[in-house]
């Protein structure tokens, strides 16, 4: 368990019965590393939820926080009109909103959530996604190329599409 399990917990108490359209576009995606962090955080209890192919529109992936644990830059957006992100739409259950938060970096103050437009299908989606925070933003540095594997590992075991995961 890490220092932040009892503060998740405490939140995960006082929520709502209601849900949540989550936005992941990063290493989320890969099943086997979202595994091993959340057996770390004593969260095995939890199970993601299928997801469902989505494209954010009006936004790029950026690669802007230096992570010590990945050993270089990891991915966030931008705001970029005309290009999009994919990634999987997830539907969370608001009791389990603080966990996502937590392996997103929100109670570490690395990541903001931010809203974003999800298209599936001809459906357009309001949902949530999490970007660096802008404070902690910084170009410093490689890209990490464990960060990067891990992406494209968990874009394609998500199914996106081909030319997704051979631009990242």
């Amino acid at each position: 368990m890490d220092a932040h399990y009892d503060q998740v917990m405490k939140a995960r108490a006082q929520a709502g019965e209601g849900k949540r359209w989550y936005f992941g576009y990063s290493t989320i995606l890969d099943r086997a590393a979202f595994e091993e962090w959340r057996a770390q955080h004593s969260y095995d209890f939890f199970e993601l939820p299928a997801g469902l192919v989505g494209e954010a529109g009006e936004l790029e992936l950026v690669y802007d926080f230096p992570s010590r644990w990945w050993g270089g830059r990891v991915a966030g957006l931008r705001d970029a009109a005309g290009k999009s992100v994919f990634g999987l739409l997830f539907e969370i259950a608001e009791k389990d909103w603080a966990i996502i938060q937590h392996k997103e970096g929100v109670v570490t103050g690395m990541c903001v959530e931010r809203p974003v437009q999800v298209k599936h299908g001809d459906a357009l989606i309001e949902a949530t996604a999490f970007t660096t925070n802008p404070v902690r933003a910084s170009d410093d540095g490689p890209v990490s190329e464990r960060f990067v594997e891990a992406l494209r590992r968990g874009a394609a075991a998500a199914g996106l599409p081909d030319a997704w995961v051979k631009s990242l």
